[in-house]
């Protein structure tokens, strides 16, 4: 089946290059982080300086996000794309120049709105390029690829400790962005989405009569940014204080509890491996998400409750990562079923701004909780924040499920 074959081959190209260009934006997304116990020796920077840094970060790359998607849908996810890459490599140049705090925000605001557009960029090219029945592994490796980008990260502070310089990391940092950007460029053509598509997305809504705005109009799309909010603020909650939280409630050595959020992106990873098959054969992703995500709450409010073994609530805890993968790639397709046509980048830019949103104001909450010694507030909320994403996701699914009968029923 020659046919086949080379559509395998196809959408494993474009598979291949738009989940290494989302690696490497999860990469810069800790590009700083890392390197913050060097700045600290060098500027004597505070690690509320530091913080705002991130505060930064994401702001920026919410407010383009959203806005992103437009541009993406006017010119073409591909040429987007590389511009993204470049705004990397510019950011580590300006990183690695700083002379002062100034410098590290600016280059914190280059690198949110390099950021900013890979969401509506990446689903427009898999969406449009790749075959039905690999969309959802393809929605399997993206996520997965975020996952590495993070755990890789911290390869910058080895290349700061061996080289002498934190600099030289970040150089080095922006020798990666422009070497992505190299093999992007010479294999472009597994990126381009198809001829004309930006025009004939936007030939579409005009044929529709509609405003460029009219799809903020769909509730189905504000449920999506309520989705994504609510499970970035879990995960906020995980990734930056899980560990210290498992060290006081459990009283385990620090060392130990740090190995909480590797596993539990490990775990989600693999999540996300099976989720890939699981959306291929289930109709009703919310169904899927609503389980999967309630497991999870169950397992963190079980670490939360503090009667587990020490050892035993860091492995709970890592297994939660699980549920979350799993339901991923169907989080993806759902929001694929909610998206009209010719606005696959506005939606997909408004939507995932919901994640820059939650990291921004999770994050204090979360820290208030620590200070107040409320260590259980941790997995509890981090619970809480994945049931009303369940909440999220059923309503968009009926949502769905509503418009596919109202167009059954129209009159052909």
């Amino acid at each position: 089946m020659p046919g086949k074959a080379s559509s395998f081959r196809a959408d494993l190209r474009t598979t291949g290059l738009v989940t290494l260009a989302h690696g490497t934006s999860h990469f810069f997304q800790l590009l700083l982080p890392p390197l913050f116990p060097l700045l600290v020796a060098e500027f004597g920077f505070s690690y509320s300086e530091l913080g705002l840094l991130l505060t930064a970060f994401f702001v920026t790359s919410g407010i383009g996000q959203a806005l992103s998607g437009f541009v993406v849908d006017r010119f073409g996810a591909r040429p987007v794309l590389f511009a993204s890459l470049g705004g990397f490599a510019a950011s580590a140049v300006v990183a690695a120049s700083a002379t002062g705090y100034a410098g590290f925000v600016a280059a914190v605001v280059i690198a949110g709105l390099a950021n900013a557009s890979f969401h509506p960029v990446d689903f427009t090219i898999l969406n449009r390029r790749i075959s039905s029945e690999r969309l959802g592994h393809a929605y399997a490796a993206h996520g997965i690829s975020g996952n590495l980008g993070w755990a890789v990260s911290p390869v910058l502070a080895v290349i700061a400790a061996y080289s002498g310089s934190w600099r030289v990391a970040c150089l080095s940092a922006a020798a990666w962005a422009l070497l992505v950007l190299a093999l992007l460029a010479y294999r472009r053509d597994a990126l381009q989405e198809s001829p004309d598509a930006p025009r004939a997305g936007i030939a579409q809504a005009a044929a529709a009569q509609e405003h460029p705005l009219a799809f903020l109009k769909l509730p189905a799309v504000w449920l999506c940014f309520a989705f994504f909010f609510w499970t970035t603020c879990s995960l906020t909650a995980i990734q930056s204080f899980a560990a210290p939280a498992l060290e006081r409630l459990y009283q385990m050595p620090l060392t130990l509890a740090a190995t909480v959020v590797t596993g539990y992106m490990l775990c989600s990873a693999t999540g996300m491996v099976i989720g890939g098959f699981v959306v291929t054969r289930v109709r009703r992703m919310e169904l899927t998400i609503a389980i999967c995500l309630l497991a999870s709450a169950l397992l963190l409010v079980l670490v939360g409750w503090g009667a587990l073994p020490g050892v035993a609530a860091l492995a709970v805890a890592a297994v939660a990562g699980f549920g979350i993968g799993i339901a991923g790639p169907s989080r993806d397709m759902l929001i694929k079923s909610a998206t009209p046509p010719g606005a696959t980048g506005r939606v997909y830019g408004m939507v995932y701004s919901g994640l820059d949103l939650g990291s921004s104001l999770a994050a204090p909450v979360w820290g208030a909780m620590m200070d107040a010694q409320m260590y259980s507030g941790i997995f509890y909320g981090s619970a809480v924040a994945l049931a009303i994403s369940v909440v999220s996701a059923g309503f968009v699914g009926a949502s769905v499920a509503g418009r596919r009968l109202r167009a059954s029923r129209a009159p052909a």
